[in-house]
């Protein structure tokens, strides 16, 4: 008996159990903060989807996976997926590319670091309405710069109207869009070179590897993890575009640059629908992981190389 009361755990003292009461209570605002944004909207989003939901009135009547079966047949809906993940692929690759070089080139010119800093945020600080607003004044047909430069070069400016072209308006979206996200990019890859240790890259250079080849086998595979995992945030951040479009062509002409996301809000917001809406929503969440777990696998990958 008394060998089982010394092995007995001892309850804990006042002190220690008015101390886990005072840790409970410092974790419970962030514990109900999560419940209330991210619980919350996810069980209302999983109703709604499967029930005849309006804006005004949710949950009217359970429809099963009705919703879901009229999406999948829906040509547009599904045709706007496969818009947004090329979209989305397009201009994440394309900013990449050019964050890693303006990176490069702003590490080699350490004197104008500073400055060239300063511009570089400038598009990242922008507002994305402002964004929107002053590419689509530089793409109209009517005095915009695009328009001015034509006229310079004697062009036909007066056909050329990328946001009221069913093959341009995307792409010229997607100008935009990787003008303000490249800084971001760039910025990341920036601090990842200034963490090379300079007596690598200087033996290196003593051993005759110069330019490219320099790059390529000492300067890559130090920011070779971290252009992964930038790689990966810009995809996701294209992949829920919705400012842009909305701005500068409303989803036009057509549906050429309707994205996902402006479409769920076309659905839900115009329509009313909330229903058809949040089972968009739902299947679109399902392509986001499946188009982003490889590029979070690779830069795992890369990471503990």
């Amino acid at each position: 008996m008394a060998d089982a009361a010394l092995v007995r755990p001892r309850r804990p003292s006042g002190h220690r159990r008015r101390e886990a009461w005072a840790h409970r209570l410092f974790v419970s605002p962030i514990v109900l903060a999560i419940v209330v944004l991210g619980v919350y909207p996810l069980l209302f989003i999983l109703a709604a989807a499967f029930s005849d939901s309006s804006l005004g009135k949710p949950f009217r009547e359970w429809v099963g996976t009705s919703n879901f079966e009229t999406i999948l047949a829906d040509a547009d809906v599904v045709a706007s997926f496969w818009r947004t993940v090329a979209y989305a692929v397009a201009v994440s690759f394309v900013s990449v590319v050019a964050g890693v070089l303006v990176a490069v080139a702003l590490e080699r010119a350490t004197h104008a670091g500073s400055v060239v800093r300063t511009v570089l945020l400038l598009p990242l600080i922008t507002p994305p309405v402002v964004v929107g607003t002053l590419w689509k004044l530089v793409f109209n047909p009517g005095g915009g710069l695009l328009d001015t430069l034509l006229q310079g070069t004697g062009a036909d400016a007066a056909s050329v109207a990328p946001l009221s072209s069913t093959v341009w308006a995307l792409p010229a979206i997607g100008l935009a869009d990787v003008w303000q996200w490249t800084p971001l990019v760039a910025l990341l890859v920036y601090a990842a070179l200034l963490t090379q240790d300079p007596a690598v890259r200087e033996a290196a250079a003593l051993d005759g590897a110069h330019g490219l080849r320099l790059f390529g086998h000492i300067t890559w595979p130090a920011i070779a993890a971290t252009v992964a995992a930038v790689f990966f945030i810009r995809l996701v951040i294209a992949l829920k575009v919705f400012d842009l479009p909305f701005i500068m062509t409303s989803g036009g002409p057509g549906q050429a640059s309707t994205t996902t996301s402006y479409l769920i809000y076309q659905v839900a917001l115009k329509e009313f629908d909330i229903g058809r809406a949040s089972a968009i929503t739902l299947v679109f969440a399902v392509v986001v992981t499946a188009v982003s777990l490889p590029v979070a696998a690779i830069t795992r990958r890369l990471a503990h190389d």
